[in-house]
């Protein structure tokens, strides 16, 4: 289990864009990167496909590695660590390590 999923937002602690905040848009687990929305921005340069698909340079997010990002709790708003819990048997839960509330 990740501590890090999809739609969570996390803040940057290492790099470039360090101290911004933004949304999970994807995670690559094999690879240890993320993507989030509007940080790591890169330019690719395209060339046109046809009439309807000009060509140009494209801005999008570039991916991070995990371990340079922090989850921010929805509970206290915190950039926090992350922990588990077993709350019944094969029922695992992420928790907030400063205000030990479920994620």
């Amino acid at each position: 289990m990740l501590k890090i999923k999809k739609n969570d937002r996390v803040e940057i602690i290492k790099g470039k864009d360090k101290g911004k905040i933004g949304k999970v848009l994807r995670i690559e687990a094999a690879e240890n990167r993320l993507y989030v929305e509007g940080i790591n921005i890169i330019k690719k340069h395209t060339r046109q496909k046809d009439q309807s698909k000009p060509g140009g340079v494209i801005k999008k997010e570039g991916p991070i590695v995990i371990s340079n990002v922090k989850l921010i709790c929805p509970n206290c708003g915190k950039a926090a660590r992350v922990g588990f819990e077993v709350k019944e048997p094969g029922v695992k839960v992420r928790i907030c390590r400063k205000c030990k509330q479920q994620i």
